[in-house]
């Protein structure tokens, strides 16, 4: 075919109803890009003997290497149907676990997507992510099913056998599907019941509960994937052919003499044809028949592949020409029958005709964008759409006209920015010259001619006598003005070399975007709204009718921005666009300094952000990066910054202690992101550390046996008393520990004491915590919003109702005893106030909670209330850096069970000790701050110290106070500072006084391999401490499915040593799933005989706990204790040796 030339795509931009966005999903290694290659052959760009084996979207150079995809890249094809044509911008997007942010960003631009499926493999781990993907931006899918010819090469099926393989993969994929249909009508349903209780008030009796659940009322027809629905392609990318049913009922409706309608549904299914009768009949397995898709359908092409693959002559020839084919000699001579087949195939089924016309008629164009979806789109976190201003919901019509007209208001979405070399840009490229240029160039070349000739006779004249001289002159003056020219021409390809090479080193910017509403045009003003920023608040300072072109005032979380360049994105290529009208995917130039990596831009201030993008993996590699000459610490800054830019689901940071930390989703990922720095941001040599593992810490239940399975207490104890002396010694003086756990400090100056207490959270509380953060986030903003007396917010009754859900939630975990009232007692959550550890308050004459948000606020007054804030610093500290190795808690409950604050008189300031400090404590001051008070004597109180400071602010009436008051009345001075501390190491103390463990990351890990290497990937598993959950063979093949759970802190070289040791036939997928808790104690020793004639004296066979604790300490920079050396004599032998 033809290549389209991009004044026709522009022309086709315009017409809405003509555009399809989609994009092609699916499960690592099963054909997208190759499937991707037919459909760009289809319209000239590359050619079809090449599609498959170029890989065209897979531009990067490692991409290309390792054969996978690491990017989603875009590119618009020319399609036509009939009468109708269509623009399709096709996005390209990677299957591998580690890139499935790329996964969200493409999926978001879209309005439909194809899942692509390995007929051999099934359904895999990634198909059912995409899927839940597609389904959460409510976007429809189709199905493409590739590699059959593995079907019939690899596996040898019969045609029988691979219909039912077929049919049975059909069932899986609808099994997914139906399973989130299912969640979201019982979802809604569970929402109706909620707000149909709200209204009626009927007696208890009335209500009988049906157990149908609604999904018999729903119609879920259309979401499944069905041949006869149109939505299935069967296909083989490689040997370019594919097909729908429709294709074939077309074909023998003239020949059998059957309508087309009633072979469409008869097709698939267990239908056969009665040859005598010429009906079709049901019930073909009953009766042994064979269906009619097998006899009409695979029937057929299984003969072909028959014939080429064993060189029959005569059958190929009676084959083409039945077939009305024209296959060339070069392809029917060829030495590999694949070639040979692509020929035949590519030209009775093409691929692209397929997949292409099943995309234009069942997948939707931007008009036809639900409802549903946009105000999905429009309702960030837990707003619902009717709480939004009335402006902002004025522009869900805007969305749904998808309008180009003037007026519409311009709302785009910018999904990723990506960095292209400079030298890629249109107009930097070397264009192909006019015909008036080339002209213009051949009047210099041959001005330039002239003068060398008039020089040279120039040079001739001066040899000859001196008689001539008017000639000398002008050869002369030629002469000089050909060498400035020349000087000139230096000077100028001089300074053109050096802006040429500050354009090649330097990478550039676009923004990966979609226009939903409006025309964008370049040199355009627009806002950028960040994730953060709420219209409601905005429309206050600003009309709705402002421009970005105005002098508006500051409004947080939005800037303007001059949209610079318009590109059309063709894959490798791009080209410059005017204009872009709405429901186009486009790249947007010069947006690198106001979008970091996703945002929203519009004209209308109205327009809120849309919701952010929602990644199926969790960065959770670490490693920290350092330029090998540390001159080069600025440009790795610097590339930091733009990897960070670059790449969607990348983090970047600098910790605590100046290392620079890059947090990747995996290894290929990490690979990736270095290479990236290396090579094109920061393009110098870096050195990089070995993987930061993230540990968490906690404590247990105290265990009922120890280490030898033997009940504890019931055993003889031996005599090691050592232990036990050494764990009194932990604790300094000025500590109690009672013995179930209970620690009591007081503040260095005696003026508060603090007794703190330590428990386990349950599980299920843990898990809870973990998966509701932004909901405490959320309540935390809240209660700050009522404490400071700002306006109520307009609590949405959403969260409210989830806030209460929450709530009940935890009551119902916490029950007993131990946890009675505790849910009310919440004083905060930590570490940084939504983390997976609670603050309980249990003494009297206080009461603040985190539930103040549900209306149950008690404003009161206490000693205690200026203070408050001090103890819950405190516990965030804590909770950020355990005692064990520094890193955060998790699943810690502390109780506060005392905090007794002092009135002045009872201070027992006996100790001489206590003067000392107090009154260095106070000279350290008076240095800070210069005082003019009347306080002159050396030995000053903390206290009147204070008192004094505030006197100077105040008035002289409050000196008289008493001097405890105004201790306690200032919560910014020393004391608030010491609560902090000691609120700290209580915590800490409580938390030793318990049984402490190292809680570690865990991947689950999806292996796919064959029964013989089945017993080589068990032992890579167990030698890297990882439990395998389940294993299953999958139906139809010979392939087993592991599902196992992995420690992050063993994962790394994983997929490599598995792919090593099963030759490649096994290939791992790790995701980050949880959190568990290593069994051992990393503090144990043995302290029963029986543990001593188990482990010996040393215990020294490896405690897997310690290891990793001492490895974090270590990295850290933290004591470790461990002898280096045993035995350092050396050896000598008695007898000498003579």
């Amino acid at each position: 075919m033809v290549l389209t030339s991009v004044g026709k795509m522009i022309g086709l931009q315009k017409k809405t109803s003509g555009i399809r966005n989609i994009c092609i999903l699916a499960h690592v290694d099963h054909g997208k890009t190759t499937l991707a290659d037919c459909l760009i052959s289809s319209n000239g760009i590359i050619s079809s003997r090449l599609a498959g084996k170029l890989r065209y979207l897979d531009s990067r150079e490692d991409e290309q290497i390792r054969g996978i995809t690491m990017k989603s890249s875009a590119i618009s094809l020319h399609f036509v149907k009939g009468d109708e044509e269509y623009l399709i911008n096709l996005i390209d997007s990677p299957g591998h676990v580690d890139f499935s942010s790329e996964v969200s960003t493409a999926v978001r631009l879209c309005d439909g997507c194809i899942i692509v499926v390995d007929a051999v493999e099934g359904v895999c781990p990634q198909t059912q992510a995409v899927l839940r993907q597609a389904w959460l931006e409510n976007i429809r899918p189709v199905l493409v099913i590739n590699k059959i010819d593995r079907l019939i090469v690899e596996l040898k099926l019969t045609p029988q056998e691979a219909y039912s393989h077929l049919k049975n993969i059909l069932e899986q994929i609808n099994a997914v599907t139906g399973a989130l249909f299912t969640s979201k009508v019982l979802e809604e349903r569970a929402e109706k019941e909620t707000e149909s209780e709200n209204v009626s008030d009927t007696a208890p009796g009335d209500q009988i509960y049906d157990w149908s659940a609604g999904l018999e009322d729903t119609d879920d027809s259309h979401l499944y994937f069905s041949p006869d629905h149109g939505n299935v392609v069967f296909a083989s990318a490689i040997d370019g052919w594919g097909f729908g049913i429709e294709h074939f009922a077309k074909l023998y409706s003239q020949k059998i003499g059957i309508k087309p309608a009633v072979l469409l549904k008869t097709l698939w299914g267990d239908y056969y044809l009665n040859t005598k009768a010429k009906k079709i009949m049901k019930g073909d397995q009953s009766k042994g028949k064979k269906p009619l898709f097998v006899q009409l359908v695979l029937d057929n092409i299984w003969s072909l592949y028959e014939a080429v693959m064993k060189r029959d002559k005569e059958k190929i020839e009676k084959i083409v020409t039945s077939l009305g084919l024209k296959i060339g000699a070069r392809e029917s001579r060829h030495a590999d029958p694949k070639v040979h087949l692509n020929a035949i195939c590519s030209q009775w089924l093409p691929i692209s005709d397929a997949v292409l016309s099943m995309v234009c008629n069942k997948l939707p164009s931007p008009l036809d964008i639900t409802a549903e979806r946009v105000e999905k789109l429009m309702c960030v976190g837990a707003r619902t759409f009717d709480s939004l201003p009335p402006e902002t919901q004025e522009l869900k019509s805007a969305f749904m006209k998808c309008s180009s007209e003037g007026t519409a208001p311009v709302i785009v979405f910018v999904s990723k920015m990506f960095a292209v070399d400079a030298k890629a840009l249109p107009h930097n490229k070397p264009r192909p010259l006019t015909q008036e240029e080339i002209a213009h160039r051949r009047e210099l070349a041959k001005r330039r001619h002239a003068e060398k000739l008039a020089a040279s006779q120039g040079k001739e004249l001066l040899e000859k006598p001196p008689n001539e001289n008017p000639p000398e002159i002008t050869g002369n003056t030629g002469d000089t003005k050909g060498e400035e020219r020349q000087l000139t021409d230096q000077a100028e390809s001089v300074t053109s070399k050096a802006v040429k090479q500050e354009a090649d080193s330097k990478e550039s910017f676009i923004a990966f975007a979609r226009v939903f509403s409006g025309v964008v045009r370049k040199g355009q003003k627009v806002f950028v709204l960040g994730p953060k920023y709420d219209p409601a608040e905005s429309l206050h300072k600003l009309s709705s009718q402002s421009s970005a072109t105005d002098d508006l005032p500051l409004v947080p979380h939005m800037t303007a921005c001059t949209l610079e360049n318009l590109y059309l994105l063709m894959g490798r290529e791009l080209e410059d666009l005017e204009e872009v009208p709405a429901g186009n995917v486009l790249g947007i130039g010069g947006l690198q300094d106001s979008v970091l990596k996703s945002a929203t831009l519009s004209t209308s201030p109205a327009c809120p952000p849309f919701t952010p993008l929602n990644f199926e993996a969790t960065p959770i590699v670490r490693v920290a990066v350092e330029p090998k000459h540390p001159g080069d610490m600025p440009q790795l800054v610097k590339g930091m910054k733009l990897l960070n830019q670059a790449d969607p689901c990348v983090q970047v940071l600098i910790q605590e202690t100046g290392e620079h930390v890059l947090v990747t989703a995996g290894e290929v990922h990490l690979q990736r992101c270095l290479d990236d720095l290396k090579e094109r941001f920061a393009k110098v040599q870096i050195s990089v550390s070995a993987p930061i593992i993230p540990f968490r810490e906690t404590i247990t239940r105290p265990p009922k046996v120890d280490m030898v399975n033997e009940e504890i207490g019931k055993q003889q104890k031996v005599a090691v008393i050592h232990q036990t002396k050494e764990d009194q010694n932990k604790t300094p003086e000025g500590i109690q520990v009672d013995s179930d756990g209970l620690v009591t400090m007081s503040t260095p100056n005696k003026q508060a004491t603090l007794s703190v207490r330590a428990m386990p959270l349950p599980e299920e509380v843990t898990r809870l915590l973990e998966e509701n953060s932004d909901l405490i986030r959320t309540m935390e903003q809240l209660n700050t919003s009522l404490n400071e007396d700002k306006k109520k917010h307009e609590i949405n009754q959403k969260t409210m109702d989830r806030i209460k859900e929450f709530k009940q939630k935890l009551e119902q975990h916490l029950q007993g005893r131990k946890w009675r009232n505790a849910v009310d007692q919440i004083w905060s959550f930590g570490p940084r106030k939504c983390g997976p550890n609670i603050l309980l308050y249990n003494f009297e004459g206080y009461k603040r909670s985190v539930w103040q948000c549900l209306g149950n606020a008690v404003k009161e007054v206490s000693k205690y209330r200026d203070f408050d804030n001090s103890i819950v610093s405190g516990f965030q500290l804590a909770t950020l850096s355990g005692p064990m190795c520094e890193e955060p808690l998790m699943g810690v409950c502390f109780a506060v069970e005392k905090w007794e604050i002092n009135k002045v008189g009872e201070i027992p300031s006996t100790n001489s000790q206590d003067s000392e400090e107090c009154d260095a404590i106070e000279r350290n001051q008076n240095e800070d701050t210069t005082l003019t008070s009347s306080c002159t004597d050396e030995v000053c109180s903390v206290n009147e110290h204070q008192d004094s400071s505030q006197s100077v602010t105040e008035s002289p009436e409050k000196i008289s106070k008493h001097k405890g008051e105004a201790l306690l009345a200032d919560c910014y001075g020393p004391f608030s500072g010491q609560l902090i501390a000691t609120m700290k190491e209580a915590c800490r103390y409580a938390l030793q006084a318990k049984p402490q463990r190292l809680m570690a990351a865990m991947y689950t890990c999806e292996i796919m391999a064959t029964a013989e290497v089945l017993g080589r990937v068990y032992a890579v598993l167990s030698k890297r401490e990882g439990r395998v959950l389940q294993e299953e063979m999958k139906e139809g093949t010979d392939v087993f499915i592991i599902k196992a759970v992995l420690p992050v802190a063993e994962s790394f070289g994983f997929a490599d040593e598995i792919r090593k040791r099963t030759s490649g036939l096994a290939s791992p997928q790790l995701v980050f799933s949880h959190w568990e808790i290593i069994s051992s104690d990393p503090f144990w020793v043995p302290t029963t005989e029986e543990e001593y004639l188990h482990f010996g004296e040393k215990a020294d066979s490896e405690n897997q706990a310690r290891k990793y604790m001492n490895a974090v300490r270590k990295r850290k920079g933290l004591y470790v204790e461990e002898k280096i050396v045993e035995h350092a004599e050396k050896q000598r032998t008695l007898s000498r040796n003579k």
